[in-house]
């Protein structure tokens, strides 16, 4: 019984009482009914009436709740904990899900053989779509559970201190904040998959919609930061003419040195550019003549550009004139936000003449600069 009804019922019990008592009154004082009491009656038989109604419709709300929960249960059944990944994606095909959103996994060190175990679908996704654009790996992420909006707090400005005479006043200084605003804006991507590959057990079909979904979330995701990030940068470094776009030593060097002071000592430093200006930057000599690129590959280390490790993003522009070819600073002071899973519908109607299941892949993400001056770019200048 909820408690709705159990209050309304106690409230009905007090008022059966209460028209008992005008009863037993009249009959202790062997007398009838008054004209007071009569209308006494009346208004405790309304309320009573009152109080039967809110009851009977509170019970058949219930009854209504239990029977559409029920029907929604027998329509879209629950994935079994022991289902496999592979298991839920057969089952959206065959229709016994109409949906499934993949969470993100949470699971502890590998510090045991009771933690080495298989990389879930989420996971997967992910994985592949930090390989075809860096942003996610390079940011600081949050994944949230709900899509509204984030509000991230930021220090403008910090409080200072000054040198104070004996008896002499403190001067009140106070930090200034700001705030950035991380949305979830939707990116989806379709893949579709022939019924006998879905229908054959011996198929990978998690491998290969994780691949898919991956790489195409990966790159739609990627990009559309990656623009974010790049409008957002705030320090500026121009080539000058007869560059042809491309930066110079003298060029990188002025943009580590034009972000902010304190943003240097953070960590996460780095240099991000698409395979153009990797291709310039590894060209590059110092006064010496000696190549300023240091490639760590072989250590499974990004390669280095003075020092300071680099990302190749296929997302920035590619180096010529006037374009941000070349990006330096604190990477994670880009703010990358990841609301809920991996949701993946299918349809076997989408493509029916041709006899193909289509998976839908869906992800909600969005992204801002905490600190435009953490950040720098290069911008070609003229040929």
């Amino acid at each position: 019984m909820s408690e709705f009804i159990k209050g309304q019922s106690e409230v009905r019990n007090n008022l059966v009482a209460q028209m008992r008592e005008v009863i037993d009154i009249a009959e202790t004082e062997k007398r009838g009914l008054t004209a007071e009491d009569l209308q006494k009656i009346d208004r405790i038989e309304a309320d009573i009436e009152a109080r039967d109604a809110a009851i009977n419709t509170a019970e058949k709300v219930a009854k209504r709740s239990a029977e559409a929960a029920a029907a929604a249960g027998s329509f879209a059944p629950e994935v079994a904990p022991t289902s496999s990944d592979a298991d839920v994606l057969r089952s959206i095909a065959r229709g016994e899900l109409r949906s499934y959103e993949f969470n993100r996994e949470t699971r502890s060190p590998l510090v045991s053989s009771s933690n080495t175990v298989p990389t879930s679908f989420y996971d997967q996704v992910f994985q592949i779509a930090t390989l075809v654009g860096p942003i996610l790996t390079t940011s600081e992420v949050f994944n949230t559970a709900s899509g509204e909006n984030l509000i991230l707090p930021t220090v403008t400005a910090l409080s200072t201190a000054g040198s104070v005479a004996a008896a002499g006043t403190v001067s009140e200084s106070n930090p200034t904040f700001s705030s950035i605003t991380l949305g979830a804006i939707k990116y989806g991507a379709i893949v579709n998959l022939a019924n006998e590959l879905v229908t054959d057990a011996g198929f990978d079909i998690t491998g290969y919609i994780a691949q898919q979904l991956g790489t195409s979330l990966g790159v739609q995701t990627n990009t559309a930061l990656t623009d974010k990030l790049v409008a957002a940068a705030g320090s500026v470094v121009t080539g000058g003419t007869g560059v042809s776009g491309a930066a110079t030593y003298e060029n990188l060097i002025d943009l580590v040195y034009g972000i902010a002071d304190g943003a240097r000592v953070l960590p996460g430093l780095g240099f991000m550019m698409a395979k153009s200006g990797i291709a310039a930057a590894r060209k590059l000599k110092d006064g010496a003549g000696n190549y300023i690129w240091l490639d760590n590959a072989v250590n499974g280390q990004p390669a280095q550009l003075l020092g300071y490790p680099v990302y190749e993003n296929p997302a920035i522009p590619a180096v010529g004139t006037a374009a941000k070819s070349v990006l330096f600073g604190h990477l994670p002071s880009f703010k990358a936000r990841v609301a809920g899973g991996v949701a993946v519908a299918s349809s076997t109607d989408f493509a029916f003449n041709t006899d193909v299941t289509a998976y839908r892949g869906l992800i909600r993400v969005d992204g801002g600069l905490t600190h435009a001056t953490h950040i720098g770019y290069f911008k070609g200048g003229a040929s």
